[in-house]
């Protein structure tokens, strides 16, 4: 059973606008950034996941949103549930992108959200997963995956807010395989600065150590994923503090924990004692190792309907929605990792 499929049984609970063929990968250098590159700690955030766990063969759609939805109508809703995870205290949303949701015609409106979410300020990561029908760890079509991300750095490479994950969870690759494939996508799109670039570890994301000393992605920050119920038996702070920092070795100034959640809807406390539990274990261990390690953080999801890990619920119809908080310790905890 794949990673995945088992945290979607816990949980039970593209650019029609690039003018080109090609789609302009290399089409003109990125204006300067005004200000230095922010440090990965500034980056505290949420996903924000289709039902379906962003694994599909037509468009992902994250939760909320609808393909049949205009641009104007994916903004505005966008713009509610943006506002949502800025009242939790985020400035940072990931979001998920495929062929299927670039190459075709929900581009158009699905740019919404994106828009949305840097006139709001926030950062936003676009990662891109594989289909549900393959899930082995790799590209599923090498064409359409390079048209999709011509088409999406065509769009945002100019736009300082927006960051780019050429792959979520690259399991299906060696270290070397994997480094080699990320070393060809930072050349292929050098108009893109490396510091907006977000390269998954090896495996699940796991472990960002080969990433990280690979000369050729000198510059880029890297992807980090770990979750408790990789290590059920596991109810020690400590050693799952022991795990964190084995993940990322000497790595911490360049790391972004952009998957990491447990259980928001079951009534656990993760302020109170860990009392045997895993997973209140591991959200301490998790937190704490944030916020002493300078880690930037996505949580798991802050959004995303029937998942027991999500952080929020939505509330409303159309356009007028918000989020209600599902667990006020999870949120507690996420203070603590960002500081706040």
């Amino acid at each position: 059973m794949s990673r995945k499929t088992h945290r979607g049984t816990a949980s039970l609970g593209a650019l029609l606008a690039c003018a080109t063929a090609f789609g302009g990968a290399l089409a003109s250098p990125a204006a300067a950034s005004p200000t230095a590159p922010p440090p990965v700690s500034d980056f505290k955030g949420v996903n924000w996941a289709d039902p379906r766990d962003n694994y599909a063969d037509d468009a992902v759609v994250p939760s909320g949103l609808s393909t049949s939805d205009s641009y104007a109508t994916t903004y505005a809703k966008s713009r509610a549930i943006i506002g949502g995870f800025s009242k939790l205290g985020a400035n940072t949303v990931r979001l998920p992108v495929n062929p299927t949701s670039v190459n075709g015609p929900f581009w158009k409106s699905y740019r919404g959200a994106i828009d949305a979410a840097t006139a709001k300020g926030f950062k936003v990561i676009l990662g891109y997963w594989e289909a549900d029908n393959a899930k082995d760890g790799k590209i599923d079509n090498q064409a359409s995956w390079d048209q999709m991300w011509a088409r999406i750095t065509s769009a945002y490479a100019r736009n300082s807010k927006v960051y780019f994950e050429p792959m979520n969870e690259p399991f299906g690759y060696t270290a070397q395989e994997w480094t080699d494939i990320a070393a060809k996508w930072v050349t292929t799109h050098r108009n893109v600065p490396r510091d907006r670039m977000l390269i998954g570890g090896y495996k699940y994301s796991e472990d960002v150590k080969p990433v990280c000393a690979d000369p050729r992605l000198k510059g880029t920050r890297i992807a980090l994923h770990n979750y408790g119920f990789w290590h059920t038996d596991w109810t020690s702070v400590d050693q799952w503090k022991a795990d964190f920092k084995e993940r990322i070795g000497d790595c911490a100034s360049r790391t972004i924990l952009d998957e990491f959640g447990a259980s928001m809807t079951t009534g656990l406390d993760y302020n109170g004692p860990v009392n045997g539990s895993n997973e209140v274990a591991y959200i301490q261990a998790a937190t704490d190792t944030i916020r002493e390690l300078g880690l930037g953080s996505v949580y798991w999801p802050g959004l995303r309907n029937g998942d027991t890990y999500s952080l929020t619920t939505l509330q409303g119809t159309g356009t007028n929605l918000s989020l209600t908080v599902n667990n006020q310790s999870g949120l507690d905890r996420l203070h603590h990792a960002w500081k706040h």
